[in-house]
C-alpha cells in the first residue's frame, strides 16, 4: 500500500526495445480516471525517433469510451485523422472514480482491449493495413509509450509489459490497487430523506447526537487490507468541497467522542484494523446556520498524500435541530454485523432487511416458505409412496417428501407406526401439547448458544442463516449437535439437522480447499478450479465413486455463475452446492448408486428441465413409473434440502412428478446393519417406480 505503488498518468513511461510488428505485445495496467472533462483526450501517446509526431496508443473518445490503436507507421503525415487508423473501440464508456485493468494486445493484424481481464473491443488488421496504414513492411518498431502529454486527471498502478497475451488475466488478479470506501450499511442514528440526502441532528451541545460510519480500505476485490493507517474525518460543504468554517469561541464543526470526552475530528484520527475504521462523530453546525448550505464528510489517509481513491466522501448531509416528527419517505440506517464473508469473515453491505447489495454466496431460484408441522388432513402433501421396509419388519413411514412445483412446501415430521403397520397420528392439539412439553424441558439459555439465537435461526431467511452458522463453527462440536436438535425441535423440521451438523466441515474444508486452488490469489482460472475440485470430491467421497464429468462442471459452472476467471465468491456458492452433494454421495447407500454404470443410476449433475425433457419421448411422455435420479440445484447449504436426492418420474395420470428422499432416509438406510437390502431394491419396490429412465442432456 505504499504511495510509490501509484503514480499521476502523466508521469507513465513505458519503454521497450527490439519490438517488432512480428510480435505479440501486452501492456497492462490498473487506471484511475478521476475527471474526465476534457475529451477527447489522449491516454498513452506513442514516441518513436524517426517519427515527429506522436501517435495515439490509448484515447479517450467524446462517449468516455476507449479505442486502441496500432504500432507506429512511418508514412503517419499522411494520417489527417487519427480516426481512419483501423483502431478497437471499447463496447462500454469507461468509469470515472473507479479502478479498472487495463489489457492492451497488439499484434501484426490484430488488436484486443480488455477490461477487468474480459474482451472489450477488438479489431482485426489484416483487411486495413494496405487501405489504412500503407504497406506492412513501411511498419516500424516502437521505443516508449508515454503520457505526459495527457490532459486527463488519471492514476495509474503496476503498469507492466509482456510478450504473450495469457498474462492479462494473470497480472489482473496478482496485484489489485486499493480505494477507501464508505460502508454505508454500518450508518448508525442516520435518517436518509426522499432526495437521498442524510439528516443529521446537531448543533449545540445539548442536543447534537452521536450518529456512526464505518470506513473500509479494500483491493479491487473487496479484500481487506491487512496493513494499519491512520484516518482522519472532517466536515466540508458539499457543492465546492471546501472546508466547513470553524466559528469563534465555539466548536469545532465536526466532533468525536473518545471516552465521553469530545474533541475535534481532525486531531483524533482512527485507526483502520483489518481494512475497517468505525467512527463515532457529533455535527456542531446546522445547515440553517450555514445558509442552508449541505455537508459532506471527507474521509482521507494523510499518510498516502492528496490520491482521490485515498480519500472518500459522505453522502450530502443535512444538520438538523431536531427529529422531524413525520417522515414518511425516510429511512433510518442501522448497523448489522450479518454482512460476513463465508470463508475469509470480511464484512460486507448489508440493508436493513437484512439483503446485500453483493452476490449473494448461494444462487436459489426461490425461496420456499418457512417450516412448518404437517396437520392432520394435509396429506396430500406427503408423497404417495408406501412405507419402506426396515430390516426388523417395521416400517419407515413418509421417508419421501413432496417437491411437486418444485417448492417444498414443508417438511415432515417423522411419526410412530403400530405394529399392525397403521400410522398413528395425533391429533392437532395432542401434537402442540408434546411439542409445549418437550420446549419445557428445555432449559433457558442453556449453554453458551441461547433460544434468543435459536429462534434467530428458526425465523431467519437462508443467508442469515448461512452467516450464523459461520460464526457458530468456532464453538464445539457438542455445542453445534445440540444447537442442531434444538432448531429442529423449534421448527418442526427435521432436515434442519443435517445441514447444521455439516457446517463446521463444509466451511473449513470449503477454506482449505480455496486456498490450495487459489495459492493466496483473489481469482483463479477456470481450468485450475476444475482440476482442484475434482480432486477434492474424490477426497470428499473417499475414492470410491467416479470421478465429474465435462457435462458436471458445467453444471457446477452455471449453479455458481463463474467465468474464465473465478472469484471467491463464485467459488462459495460452488462449494455450498457440491459439499452437501458431495456428503451424501459418501454415503454407502447412495455411492452404490452413483458407482454403478450398468445401469447408470446416477447420471452425474442435471438440471429439472433436463430430467422432465428426458421423460418426454418426442411430444408423447415416456410409460409411468419411469424415473431418472437427480440433485436439486437450486438448493445449497443450509438449505434443509440441500445435497437430497431427488425423484422425477412420469405417474399414472401421466404427468411429471417430483419426490424428495430425506437426508433421514439415506442415513439410516446406509447405517451399520441395516443395509439388508440394496437402495435399487428399495427404490423399484415403490409402486410408482418401475423402471429406470436414461438422461438426454441438453446441448
Amino acid at each position: 500500500m505504499g504511495v510509490q505503488d501509484y503514480s499521476f498518468l502523466r508521469d507513465v513511461h513505458v519503454e521497450f526495445k527490439d519490438f517488432e510488428v512480428t510480435n505479440r505485445l501486452s501492456l497492462c495496467f490498473w487506471f484511475y480516471l478521476n475527471d474526465a472533462s476534457a475529451l477527447p483526450s489522449t491516454i498513452l501517446h506513442q514516441e518513436h525517433p524517426d517519427v515527429t509526431s506522436h501517435a495515439p496508443f490509448l484515447l479517450l473518445d467524446e462517449k468516455k469510451k476507449i479505442l486502441l490503436f496500432p504500432s507506429l507507421i512511418s508514412n503517419c503525415s499522411n494520417v489527417t485523422s487519427w480516426r481512419e487508423v483501423a483502431h478497437a473501440t471499447s463496447e462500454c464508456a469507461f468509469p470515472t472514480k473507479k479502478w479498472v485493468h487495463v489489457g492492451c494486445e497488439v499484434t501484426q493484424d490484430l488488436l484486443h482491449l480488455y477490461f477487468d481481464g474480459k474482451i472489450v473491443g477488438e479489431k482485426s488488421l489484416a483487411s486495413s493495413l494496405t487501405n489504412d496504414t500503407g504497406p506492412v513492411n513501411s511498419r516500424i518498431s516502437l521505443t516508449c509509450i508515454s503520457g505526459k502529454d495527457s490532459q486527463l486527471d488519471g492514476y495509474v498502478h503496476n503498469p507492466e509489459l509482456f510478450p504473450v497475451v495469457s498474462t492479462i488475466k494473470n497480472h489482473y488478479v496478482k496485484d489489485p490497487p486499493v480505494q477507501l470506501s464508505i460502508d454505508n450499511s454500518s450508518a448508525y442514528e442516520i435518517e436518509e430523506d426522499s432526495d437521498g440526502v442524510w439528516s443529521i441532528v446537531g448543533g449545540k451541545a445539548s442536543c447534537r447526537r452521536n450518529f456512526s460510519l464505518d470506513v473500509t480500505l479494500m483491493d479491487n476485490f473487496s479484500r481487506p487490507v491487512t496493513e494499519e493507517a491512520e484516518v482522519i474525518a472532517s466536515l466540508v460543504y458539499s457543492d465546492n468541497e471546501t472546508p466547513v468554517e470553524k466559528p469563534v469561541d465555539a466548536d469545532a464543526p465536526l466532533l468525536t467522542s473518545y471516552d465521553g470526552i469530545e474533541y475535534a475530528s481532525s486531531d483524533r484520527p482512527n485507526r483502520i484494523i483489518s481494512g475497517r475504521a468505525s467512527f463515532k462523530l457529533k455535527i456542531s453546525q446546522l445547515s440553517s446556520k450555514c445558509d442552508n448550505r449541505l455537508f459532506r464528510i471527507r474521509f482521507e489517509i494523510p499518510k498516502m498524500g492528496k490520491y482521490p481513491f485515498f480519500e472518500v466522501l459522505s453522502r450530502p448531509i443535512r444538520c438538523i435541530s431536531r427529529i422531524r416528527s413525520t417522515r414518511a419517505t425516510s429511512l433510518m440506517l442501522r448497523k448489522s454485523s450479518l454482512g460476513i464473508h463465508l470463508l475469509n469473515g470480511s464484512q460486507s453491505p448489508v440493508l436493513e432487511d437484512g439483503s446485500s447489495d453483493l452476490p449473494c454466496i448461494v444462487h436459489e431460484a426461490k425461496l420456499s416458505p418457512s417450516s412448518k408441522r404437517v396437520k392432520l388432513g394435509q396429506e396430500k402433501l406427503c408423497a404417495n409412496f408406501k412405507d419402506v421396509q426396515q430390516p426388523n419388519g417395521g416400517s419407515r413411514s413418509h421417508s419421501w417428501t413432496s417437491e411437486d412445483n418444485y417448492a417444498y412446501q414443508n417438511s415432515l415430521v417423522a411419526r410412530p407406526v403400530s405394529q399392525d403397520g397403521a400410522e398413528n397420528f395425533s391429533s392437532d392439539s395432542e401434537d402442540s401439547e408434546a411439542t409445549n412439553s418437550a420446549i419445557d424441558d428445555l432449559p433457558n439459555d442453556s449453554g453458551p448458544i441461547s433460544d434468543l439465537v435459536v429462534f434467530k435461526y428458526c425465523l431467519a431467511d437462508l443467508n442469515e442463516r448461512r452467516l450464523l452458522l459461520k460464526e457458530m463453527t468456532m464453538t464445539a462440536k457438542e455445542e453445534l449437535a445440540t444447537f442442531a436438535e434444538r432448531v429442529s425441535l423449534f421448527s418442526g423440521c427435521s432436515h434442519h439437522r443435517f445441514q447444521i451438523s455439516i457446517s463446521k466441515r463444509l466451511i473449513e474444508e470449503g477454506i482449505k480447499c480455496w486456498n490450495l486452488i487459489s495459492n493466496n490469489h483473489h481469482h483463479v482460472l477456470w481450468e485450475n478450479l476444475v482440476s482442484g475440485l475434482q480432486e477434492h470430491f474424490l477426497k470428499m467421497t473417499f475414492g470410491r465413486t467416479r470421478s465429474l464429468t465435462l457435462q458436471d462442471f458445467n453444471l457446477l459452472r452455471r449453479v455458481s455463475g463463474c467465468q474464465d476467471l473465478v472469484s471467491q465468491d463464485n467459488f462459495e456458492k460452488l462449494w455450498c452446492w457440491l459439499y452437501p452433494v458431495a456428503f451424501t454421495v459418501s454415503q454407502k447407500c447412495i455411492s452404490s448408486l452413483w458407482g454403478s454404470t450398468s445401469p447408470m443410476w446416477i447420471e452425474g449433475f442435471i438440471t429439472k428441465e433436463e430430467a422432465e425433457s428426458s421423460l418426454r419421448n418426442l411430444v408423447a411422455l415416456q410409460e409411468p413409473g419411469t424415473f431418472i435420479l437427480r440433485f436439486p440445484t437450486s438448493r445449497s447449504w443450509p438449505h434443509p434440502d440441500a445435497g437430497n436426492l431427488v425423484i422425477t418420474y412420469v405417474g399414472n395420470d401421466y404427468t411429471i412428478h417430483h419426490r424428495l428422499l430425506s437426508h433421514e432416509f439415506i442415513y439410516s438406510s446406509g447405517a451399520k446393519g441395516t443395509a439388508i437390502k440394496s437402495m435399487q431394491d428399495m427404490l423399484l419396490e415403490q409402486p410408482e417406480l418401475r423402471r429406470l429412465g436414461r438422461v438426454v442432456r441438453s446441448q
